[in-house]
């Protein structure tokens, strides 16, 4: 199962358009997907995505292995993620393409 976070502080630069991307291509090739929404009320850290996309310009959209603790001395996560990661990013770049032109984005 993979995590995309979905974050209205700005620490994650995932926004509606590019998660249905990622849940699109996830369910059309079984990949399990957790949507994990942070709370306005509990701080969390950021990832560089917002500065870099903001510089950019292009979709971009946080994505990861969900994980138990991290950055305790005890961090877990499950073997079985890391091969959804590959999975989904192999669709990724082999049907990004065609589900992109199929969008109407307004």
């Amino acid at each position: 199962q993979l995590a995309c976070p979905l974050d209205l502080g700005c620490h994650s630069v995932t926004n509606a358009l590019t998660a249905f991307v990622i849940k699109q291509l996830a369910a059309k090739n079984g990949i399990p997907v957790q949507e994990f929404i942070v709370r306005n009320d509990s701080p969390c850290g950021s990832t560089i995505g917002p500065i870099l996309s903001a510089r950019c310009g292009i979709r971009t959209v946080d994505i990861g292995g969900p994980q138990l603790s991290m950055h305790s001395i005890r961090e877990m996560c499950g073997t079985a993620d890391v091969a959804h990661s590959v999975n989904l990013l192999k669709a990724f770049f082999e049907q990004y393409r065609s589900l992109d032109e199929s969008l109407l984005v307004e």
